[in-house]
């Protein structure tokens, strides 16, 4: 039987992961972290949406520690969420120092546990704001850094990778799971559901990708399964 384990905010990019998953897999467990985060509407979302979907379990971990040690507009109220800033530089302050080395981490714990042979997340380096946990050279480095730890290969996956924000719309689309994704997903730094607030960056980044694939289907479509090997 193949299991996997995928990392699960509730999110666009994480529920398509999820989907897509479930369509390749014989069992898939999610993960949801609970680090104290400004949007904390994403962990009841992400129960919703695992449930909806048919995941064979759903976790919730307690790591309100991150939160204690990493100082991110998402981890403290009195840090304003940015909006969107095509000038911006540098690393954005919706950037949490180390939450990708713990989640990925726990979840290949619990990969092991539950006899998972991967374990999927939705980091993205085409659209990825910066953010150098989210970069294909670092998950390929700690998963090697894990597998050498556990004794096991477990194998982290990102479907997302190389995808832009279009391209992942497609890959939803090719899901048949466009207006689920669209309608009960949480992506928006400021917690609102669906197409969210409008203003921060996640929502810009979403909006316009779904913008740009709903202007060009077929030829959006055809590059993501060029990238994906779909047929």
């Amino acid at each position: 039987m193949k299991r996997a384990v995928v990392v699960f905010s509730g999110g666009q990019d994480s529920t398509t992961c999820l989907v897509q998953a479930l369509n390749q897999y014989d069992e898939v467990h999610c993960v949801t972290f609970d680090y104290g985060q400004r949007h904390r509407e994403e962990i009841a979302v992400a129960a919703s949406l695992a449930a909806r979907l048919g995941a064979v379990a759903h976790k919730v971990l307690d790591v309100t520690l991150l939160n204690a040690l990493a100082v991110s507009s998402l981890t403290r109220d009195n840090i304003p969420v940015p909006g969107y800033d095509p000038q911006a530089s540098g690393l954005p302050s919706t950037f949490v120092p180390g939450r990708n080395i713990l989640f990925l981490t726990l979840a290949a714990i619990y990969a092991y546990q539950v006899d998972a042979e991967a374990v999927i997340t939705g980091v993205c380096e085409t659209d990825f704001s910066g953010y150098p946990d989210c970069r294909d050279a670092f998950v390929k480095a700690l998963n090697h850094a894990v597998a050498l730890g556990m004794a096991r290969d477990v194998r982290f996956e990102t479907p997302l990778m190389w995808l832009n924000k279009a391209e992942t719309w497609a890959l939803a689309d090719h899901w048949q799971a466009l207006p689920l994704i669209r309608e009960a997903t949480l992506t928006c730094y400021n917690g609102i559901q669906g197409d969210g607030c409008g203003a921060c960056a996640a929502c810009h980044l979403r909006a316009n990708g779904l913008q740009q694939y709903q202007q060009q289907p077929a030829a959006v479509m055809a590059q993501m399964k060029a990238k994906t090997g779909l047929a």
